[in-house]
């Protein structure tokens, strides 16, 4: 159905515009206002009008496929409409349309159309796919399992459940999605004549007709049963976007923050079906969310699926397709799955640090500055723990891989790390590889500088051991790291930073301590505002690589 998108942007100003061939289920992601939602409201214009609009912000052009004859009447004969009693039909022409909105139409103009949709692309769309395209965006997915009136028989289905009611195979599909997330069995009710609503039942019906009759036992059965409407507003939602996918089957589906009213597993479960629903099909399926459990859903469904991250910052908008492997990566490895690290995906900005200490204690510092010194504090910033300084590389590469700036923060005991686990370390922030020799031969220099000073690195002031000519090797080295993104406190260790508190514990129990003394009442006088140095100036510099438009260590 559509071939190809283009955008109007790509991954980096100045870079190349993202265009992409598309694939059953589309998924953007990102951080809030970064334009998923109106990239589907710019494909649904599209699709509805097939023309282009110049003031689009995220959607350049789509391309269609050029079906075959045979299959271009198949499309032709899902929007036709019966003549209704008394209407009058020219010799050639057919009915097109949806529900009361009906054309006629010659049926070699309408044919010659979907034979060629990109050289016709607005009698293409507006004649056929606005009518097999559906957005379901907030309110209106719960309003998908409202009562439908039952049809006559005797003329096509008009609606999702008119097709549940007479296809049993798509009815049985349903009910088994929906009894593998709820443990209740989804069935149609005919009882309220000339009405079709769904219930939910402890078990499934016997036989087709004690589900789809009108006699006692029918009437018996769906009175034992719960009205879908007394529901809770996941159960609903999730069962109008199942039943609507399957038995509604429009051409072009898109949906926004599907995951909204969903537990997690939920949203997993219906990333995961939305998508097999498309395999086999020409479905095309849009979706704007901020669940990764629906991301992997999608992924682990089998089915091709391209994610899409859009940002926006400073009035500069950014695209990336991720590689399905590199998100499979992410999620099969039990250390990055632990950490939450998928979260990334809907972040501006990640920071890693060694330990959960580090990271509540880091978060906590860009929380005071957002509130009180706005101008250095990071917004949209996702604080990941690893689990210890060797680990961090394992998650900063893979998020960097994926175009995500994520940072790196790591105590001085780095420069310890020679051999491959240095090297790694500087791979993971995407450093030239020609720069690896150097930069461990200073490495060495200065660890052996400090271990000839006695004391120890991390709790005795870390490069302030140095002699003047050693620092400067150290604060050099140190400058370039912080380039790429890669932050090391160069005075030691997470325990250093405020030591005007006189704080003398470490890990945990540090944090306690500092937490107890900073306070937690801004209003009260022992509550711990920002100040200009220390470890504010140390985030600052961070956001200062996060903001830097030359920012090394992405990449493109």
């Amino acid at each position: 159905m559509i071939k190809k998108i283009s955008l109007k942007f790509g991954s980096a100003p100045g870079e190349q515009a993202v265009s992409f061939d598309c694939t059953p289920v589309t998924v953007f992601v990102g951080p809030n206002n970064s334009g998923k939602s109106k990239a589907l409201s710019e494909i649904l214009h599209f699709c509805s009008e097939g023309t282009k609009v110049e003031n689009n912000i995220i959607l350049s052009d789509l391309i269609f496929d050029e079906p075959s004859e045979q299959a271009a009447k198949q499309n032709l004969e899902h929007v036709k409409l019966m003549p209704r009693r008394g209407e009058s039909l020219q010799l050639g022409n057919t009915i097109v349309g949806k529900k009361s909105v009906r054309y006629h139409m010659p049926e070699h103009d309408l044919l010659a159309w979907l034979l060629a949709p990109n050289t016709n692309s607005h009698a293409f769309c507006f004649y056929y796919l606005s009518y097999n395209t559906i957005i379901l965006n907030g309110q209106n997915r719960i309003n998908l399992i409202e009562d439908q009136p039952a049809g006559d028989l005797q003329q096509p289905a008009h609606s999702s459940f008119q097709v549940l009611f007479r296809d049993d195979n798509k009815r049985s599909e349903v009910r088994r999605i929906v009894h593998e997330a709820f443990g209740l069995y989804l069935t149609i009710d005919p009882t309220n004549l000339g009405q079709l609503r769904l219930r939910l039942s402890k078990r499934a019906p016997s036989t087709a007709m004690e589900e789809r009759g009108i006699h006692d036992e029918a009437v018996s059965y769906h009175s034992a049963s719960l009205p879908i409407h007394s529901g809770s507003d996941g159960i609903k939602a999730f069962t109008g976007m199942i039943t609507e996918i399957i038995a509604g089957d429009p051409k072009i589906l898109l949906i926004d923050e599907p995951e909204a009213f969903l537990h997690p597993s939920l949203a997993y479960k219906l990333g995961k079906e939305i998508a097999q629903a498309t395999l086999g099909s020409d479905k095309r399926i849009f979706v704007s969310t901020h669940s990764p459990n629906f991301v992997m859903g999608c992924i682990q469904s089998g089915t091709p699926v391209n994610i899409v991250r859009l940002t926006y910052r400073n009035e500069v908008s950014t695209a990336r397709i991720l590689p399905n492997h590199e998100i499979l990566r992410l999620m099969r490895n039990p250390l990055l799955r632990s950490t939450g690290v998928l979260e990334g995906l809907f972040y501006e900005y990640v920071i890693v640090t060694e330990s959960d200490t580090d990271r509540a204690f880091y978060q906590e510092i860009n929380e005071r500055l957002l509130n009180f010194k706005p101008e250095w504090g990071i917004p949209n910033c996702l604080f990941i723990n690893a689990q210890n300084k060797q680990t961090v590389k394992t998650i900063l590469k893979p998020l960097r891989s994926l175009g995500i700036p994520a940072a790196g923060v790591v105590d001085i005991d780095i420069l310890k790390e020679g051999g491959t686990v240095w090297t790694s370390f500087l791979e993971s922030g995407f450093l030239p590889s020609l720069s690896y020799r150097p930069y461990s031969d200073i490495r060495a220099a200065v660890k052996q500088s400090l271990d000839l000073s006695g004391s120890c690195m991390k709790r005795h002031g870390g490069l302030t051991l140095l002699n003047e000519s050693a620092r400067e090797a150290g604060n050099n080295l140190f400058d370039e790291l912080a380039r790429y993104g890669l932050f090391v406190v160069r005075h030691g260790e997470l325990e250093s930073w405020l030591q005007e508190l006189q704080v003398s514990h470490h890990g945990p129990t540090w944090l306690i301590e500092v937490f107890n003394k900073i306070g937690e009442d801004p209003d009260k006088p022992n509550y711990l505002k920002p100040g200009d140095d220390d470890v504010w100036r140390f985030i600052f510099q961070i956001k200062e690589w996060f903001f830097r438009k030359d920012r090394k260590g992405i990449p493109f």
